[in-house]
């Protein structure tokens, strides 16, 4: 598509956290390419606090949902506002149809189903999700666009407001600003992409008790129970921020981490992008494909063929693929990481 020279770009990834992070990289460089242009991104609800401050981005929208007339004026609104260049990354229906009702003259979208949708676009993006990285599934579209290079990593801003809260959560958990701190997060979208959690019991005891560091657990309101467990197995001081960030504040506190332990989930991605070397667990995903991006973080994954299963259930029951990645490596690559630290 040479010669292509937009005035206004919008960017859409109806998904979770973790997939919008991964995508960031097509917003720096769609900014290189076209640094005149007026460039936005489209994203749920919930997942624009890691889009919100990115250096390339002019504008961010939350698409409706619910009610029925607010969808359609919102709608309107999206097609009133006039691009000229719709990059839709989500590869659905959904986002299919609101890249269609821009009415922008070219939209270039994925289609990895060969569904209906894919008649909604003035171009299909070939690319192979299973067959490689994220990132670089996502800058297929780009490459569409004749914009090549190495690729960009995911960036995540956190704001001043973010920080200030962080020292104040971190103050009232109990951490100390002097000691290295480890950040655990048991929580995953689906029960079977989680470690089990007397597992993270036990490595947060064996950090506590073996390195100078301490340990802070970190989740959402869904993470709660699970929690509240681990502490209940623990022999050592359970501190937890679980429940009480929003995703800036939890930006802001794994910027203090010396590590973080998780299983695949948007907070890896998050660590990443901020550089915090990440220890990540997988089983039915492949870290080749959903792996933190950048260099210095480990993954486990056992490569079972779980694509089968992958949702909403396991067939495998509760002799699922997470089980199968033993305490003793965990802790190992946790030990290596702090080496610095041990006692």
């Amino acid at each position: 598509m040479a010669g292509l020279a937009p005035a206004r770009i919008l960017v859409v990834k109806l998904r979770y956290v973790g997939d919008v992070l991964l995508a960031m990289p097509v917003l720096s460089r769609l900014r290189e390419g076209f640094p005149k242009a007026h460039l936005a991104m489209m994203v749920n609800p919930g997942t624009d606090g890691v889009v919100r401050g990115h250096p390339a981005l002019d504008d961010v929208l939350v698409v409706e949902r619910g009610n029925p007339a607010r969808q359609w004026r919102f709608a309107r609104e999206l097609r009133a506002r006039r691009y000229d260049l719709v990059i839709d990354l989500t590869d659905s229906d959904r986002s299919a149809v609101l890249s269609w009702l821009t009415g922008a003259p070219v939209r270039l979208g994925y289609n990895s189903e060969d569904r209906w949708r894919g008649r909604l676009y003035s171009r299909i993006v070939e690319a192979d999700r299973f067959g490689m990285h994220q990132v670089r599934y996502h800058l297929k579209a780009t490459e569409a666009l004749g914009l090549t290079g190495p690729p960009p990593a995911p960036a995540l801003v956190v704001s001043q407001e973010a920080r200030s809260a962080a020292d104040r959560l971190l103050k009232e958990a109990g951490i100390d600003a002097s000691r290295p701190l480890v950040c655990l997060h048991p929580g995953a979208r689906w029960w079977f992409k989680s470690w089990p959690g007397e597992r993270f019991a036990a490595l947060a005891d064996r950090v506590q008790t073996e390195t100078s560091a301490q340990v802070l657990f970190l989740g959402g309101e869904q993470e709660r129970i699970a929690a509240g467990r681990i502490a209940q197995s623990m022999q050592t001081p359970f501190r937890s921020l679980v429940a009480r960030t929003g995703l800036q504040e939890l930006g802001a506190v794994l910027e203090r981490a010396a590590l973080m332990v998780s299983n695949d989930n948007g907070p890896m991605h998050m660590a990443a992008a901020l550089r915090v070397p990440v220890i990540g667990l997988f089983g039915p995903s492949d870290p080749t494909v959903w792996g933190p991006w950048g260099d210095g973080h480990r993954t486990f994954y056992k490569g079972l063929d779980c694509r089968v299963c992958f949702h909403p259930d396991c067939f495998r029951g509760e002799e699922n693929c997470m089980k199968l990645i033993p305490l003793d490596e965990v802790w190992g690559a946790v030990r290596e990481r702090l080496q610095t630290w041990v006692e």
